[in-house]
């Protein structure tokens, strides 16, 4: 049974054994078998004298009502309709009087009905985002929400009612126009909202953490909040337990690579350990968003001279590793993977790293490059690795043949 995106489950003995749909009036047959009262007495008016379940053949034709069994159904009936009732998806219009609703009577009587009624409206569809994002009141009044929770004395409940905002929040962000006045609301104000998030990404479920994470990344809009963000309550510390977590690994890499850019974060993820952290995911099967991810933060890490000597650090495995996504994954992974070859190799001149890409085949991969449609950009950046493995390029140009060798495309 279906309604709409809803699937219910029928029990089966709710089920009248003639039309197989659930019973309205159900009575029983001397035989003990139950039947809707409308389809049995077509059966037996058709001048059948048996049991159609069982075939027998009926002592009398009399039928008691199953009191039981129908308010069974009944009970079960009522549930479905307030199942039905919950998960469809509310109008405009009642979205809005709810909003209404809220601000007379305040934010106390904002509860989690109300929010996960909103909450399912919003992720109906892109002009429900675009009509909740464009409302700076409700907006505001979610904002609100998150401000003064002491976490050791807010009951559960409350608590639950924050959660369903930060969802909100989460799902109409990219709908927020002006992302700097979300940001300042947020972040400023006198209010500690953000620690409201980072306590939800420490404490809440996959489908929380991930919210939490694209908030952070949403609000990270200048090198100011993103410090302000990277070094507010252990958030780092909890981002790197995350990377590992498959289902939270993308949004995680993509938080990081928003609060990233500045020195002093970069610093912190450096002392993490965050480079032997994205070798590992370079070096398992993964997803093309998680590879280019953690190529591009690579690349970001590159910058710092902490961050190059973790790269080319040990037996120099992470530069091998970004030697062999070298035209592998897409397009934009070989930009940052060789962004970060050149980085190490030609704008630093770091002698292991030219050590790692000479036993890793790195040069015959960038002489394959080089005859690929690569951009104007990577193109020089090649043309100035060959100079630095010089030696190596003459060798490596009269073993290979480049006419008779297909070039894969992206």
């Amino acid at each position: 049974m279906r309604k709409d995106d809803l699937y219910i489950t029928v029990p089966s003995f709710f089920r009248c054994p003639i039309s197989l749909d659930v019973m309205k009036s159900p009575v029983s047959l001397c035989t003990g078998v139950t039947y809707d009262r409308a389809s049995i007495q077509r059966w037996l008016d058709g001048g059948n004298n048996t049991c159609p379940a069982t075939m027998q053949i009926l002592q009398n034709k009399d039928f008691v009502p199953n009191r039981t069994l129908q308010r069974l159904i009944e009970i079960w009936s009522d549930s479905v309709r307030r199942r039905s009732a919950e998960f469809a998806a509310p109008t405009r219009d009642e979205i809005a009087d709810a909003i209404d609703r809220v601000k007379i009577e305040k934010e106390e009587r904002f509860d989690r009905e109300v929010l996960a009624k909103i909450l399912r409206f919003a992720r109906e569809s892109d002009d429900n985002r675009s009509f909740l994002a464009g409302k700076d009141d409700f907006v505001k009044l979610l904002v609100d929400l998150m401000s003064q929770v002491d976490f050791k004395t807010t009951s559960a409940a409350k608590l639950v009612t924050v959660q369903e905002a930060v969802k909100i929040l989460s799902t109409i962000r990219t709908k927020i126009t002006d992302r700097r006045r979300f940001s300042n609301l947020v972040l400023n104000n006198g209010r500690d909202r953000l620690t409201t998030i980072v306590y939800l990404f420490k404490t809440g479920n996959v489908e929380l953490k991930i919210d939490c994470a694209g908030l952070l990344e949403f609000i990270s809009i200048d090198s100011e909040s993103k410090v302000l963000i990277a070094e507010r309550d252990g958030l780092i510390g909890e981002l790197m337990k995350s990377i590992t977590e498959p289902r939270l690994t993308e949004s995680t890499l993509s938080c990081l690579l928003a609060i990233s850019s500045p020195r002093r974060v970069k610093l912190n993820l450096i002392r993490e350990k965050l480079v032997n952290d994205l070798t590992k995911l370079l070096t398992d099967p993964t997803s093309v968003s998680v590879t280019e991810k953690c190529l591009k933060l690579l690349e970001s890490l590159a910058s710092t001279k902490e961050g190059r000597s973790e790269i080319c650090g040990g037996d120099g495995e992470c530069l091998k590793t970004v030697v062999k996504k070298l035209m592998k994954v897409s397009t934009a992974a070989t930009e940052h993977a060789v962004t970060v070859l050149w980085s190490v190799s030609y704008l630093f001149k770091e002698e292991k790293a030219v050590e790692a890409v000479t036993s890793s085949n790195g040069v015959t991969k960038i002489l394959l490059l080089l005859q690929s449609n690569c951009s104007p950009a990577v193109r020089r950046m090649l043309t100035d690795l060959l100079k630095v493995f010089k030696v190596n390029s003459r060798s490596c140009l009269s073993a290979y043949d480049t006419k008779t060798t297909h070039i894969m495309p992206f």
